[in-house]
């Protein structure tokens, strides 16, 4: 249905009623910690404290490329944050990211532990460190932090836009989801023009760009994000799709894609990751 009743805003917005729809319990104005928890580290330098959204999705998709390209010291454990359950307000969560927000990376391989948050810059302190996946000419560097932060940039609009008003806003308001559906399909035709010249986002070479961008709008076209597809007509966007199947087809992504996530085949939910061998050993379904 649409929302017809004209809205006057008060003159002073005060949180008295629930917002956010299916998400209103993790909902507040307020920032920092509403309960004592220290976060679990495990054997690895790198420990990510995260879950398998399309932004925690980004992390450990390059987690593991950079293990297959053979960086051994890439190996990590992953603990699972529930978001619906509010583990982001734990006071250790909070701790090392201050926005409550997954995902969130502590490398504890130097002198003294460094904390990471946002998930474009933990793409690029990843790739840095291990001068992977991040071009070092300098016109070659400058395309691809600028397609990651046009991704970093762009997506709360798809997410926090159109994903919410389309898929779990409470009421569907045709105005709203009118206003995110257009910027969305915006953003997969800057993309598809992109695309249609270029075998990644960043060139010819496969980057952190491509990472970063693949959960959210190659999750859209392949139907992965919201059941959106249709809605959307993703076939108009013939360059995201072929882009989209053939990330998706890589050994490192299917893996990454799996790592803290909660939702869809057992099989393909590795909920905590803290060997190679989990894969095989302690996915949901063996677990089960």
């Amino acid at each position: 249905m649409s929302q017809t009743s004209e809205y006057q805003p008060p003159r002073v917005w005060t949180w008295d009623q629930p917002s956010g729809g299916r998400f209103a319990n993790i909902n507040r104005p307020v920032s920092g910690p509403t309960h004592e928890r220290e976060l679990p580290v495990g054997k690895h330098p790198l420990q990510l404290y995260s879950q398998a959204t399309p932004n925690g999705v980004k992390v450990t998709i390059l987690l593991e490329e950079l293990l297959a390209q053979g960086h051994a010291g890439a190996e990590y454990d992953a603990w699972l944050i529930r978001i619906g359950e509010g583990d982001q307000f734990g006071s250790g969560f909070v701790g090392v990211n201050p926005n409550s927000k997954i995902p969130a990376l502590v490398d504890r391989s130097g002198p003294a532990p460094i904390r990471v948050f946002e998930s474009g810059a933990i793409l690029a302190h990843l790739a840095e460190k291990f001068g992977a996946f991040l071009p070092t000419e300098p016109a070659a560097r400058a395309e691809c932090l600028s397609w990651l932060f046009w991704q970093v940039g762009s997506a709360p609009y798809v997410g926090g836009g159109f994903g919410h008003f389309y898929a779990y806003a409470p009421v569907k308001i045709e105005y709203a989801i009118n206003r995110f559906a257009m910027e969305a399909k915006r953003q997969l035709d800057v993309l598809d023009q992109r695309l249609a010249a270029h075998e990644f986002v960043a060139g010819n070479d496969y980057t952190i760009a491509d990472m970063a961008i693949w959960p959210w709008y190659g999750g859209l076209v392949l139907n992965q994000v919201y059941g959106a597809a249709e809605f959307l007509s993703a076939e108009d966007y013939r360059h995201v799709l072929r882009w989209a199947r053939a990330i998706g087809e890589r050994p490192a992504v299917r893996r990454g894609r799996m790592v803290n996530r909660t939702s869809g085949d057992p099989s393909e939910q590795l909920w905590e990751r803290h060997d190679a061998s989990d894969f095989d050993t302690r996915t949901q379904d063996k677990i089960a």
